[in-house]
């Protein structure tokens, strides 16, 4: 299998109205790890992962892919920070995405309550997505956009607003699905989840890439007076 990466974003940035949301960005993406995106609110976390995932315009530069934009992103995934349920049933739901792509009824079924299983779902196929709790919910968008196999999955806050049982059951599962070699990023305002999530970092202030390192390297010997001082939990402008 041909991979879609690494991501190569040269000159890229978004405007919205005349305004600039982020860049110039540049950056590049290897194959595997976990990249951590963090920053003040504002930095431009969400804009920067919409951005390289295509719901974002690039109004300048390149967004360049190792293939085609097209093969590229059936090859892809997003979570977003607030659960989108469909008004389906669970099972159904996981399925939907196996409809897509021409995979049929009982083998998609099939197929979701397997994954089910995997993220501890099973007892909740026949129940409405809709009427889930919030790590519910957000574990089901978790198996509903890795159900397809996706080389990358970007992640917005996936646990910004879950308690701490369903957040450690989010980041076991993000390891797992790492550890079978699904490339992550993701935003997130935890400090102690990036510490223990990330393989790298990057930091975001007004809509740039601030600094970049390694997890070891950023959290211990930041290069930037502002990067320290957001891990100081100081604020940041």
């Amino acid at each position: 299998m041909v991979s879609i990466l690494p991501l190569k974003l040269i000159e890229a940035s978004a405007h919205m109205r005349g305004k600039k949301l982020v860049g110039p960005v540049n950056l590049t993406l290897a194959p595997t790890g976990f990249t951590m995106v963090i920053g003040p609110n504002g930095a431009g976390k969400t804009t920067l992962l919409r951005l390289m995932h295509g719901l974002q315009r690039c109004s300048k530069g390149q967004v360049a892919w190792a293939l085609p934009a097209k093969q590229a992103r059936d090859k892809q995934g997003f979570v977003f920070q607030s659960p989108i349920m469909m008004r389906r049933k669970v099972i159904d739901s996981l399925a939907y995405p196996l409809h897509l792509r021409g995979v049929g009824k009982t083998a998609a079924r099939e197929r979701a309550a397997e994954c089910a299983r995997n993220f501890g779902l099973s007892e909740l196929l026949e129940s409405w997505a809709p009427m889930l709790s919030g790590g519910e919910k957000q574990k089901l968008s978790l198996a509903r956009a890795l159900i397809t196999a996706p080389e990358i999955l970007f992640l917005d806050e996936p646990c910004a607003n879950l308690d701490g049982r369903a957040t450690r059951e989010i980041e076991s599962i993000l390891r797992q699905v790492q550890a079978r070699g699904t490339r992550l990023v993701m935003s997130t305002h935890d400090m102690g989840q990036a510490k223990r999530l990330a393989n790298d970092v990057i930091f975001m202030l007004n809509g740039k890439l601030h600094e970049q390192a390694d997890s070891e390297k950023f959290f211990n010997a930041p290069v930037t007076p502002e990067a320290k001082a957001f891990i100081n939990g100081d604020i940041v402008e």
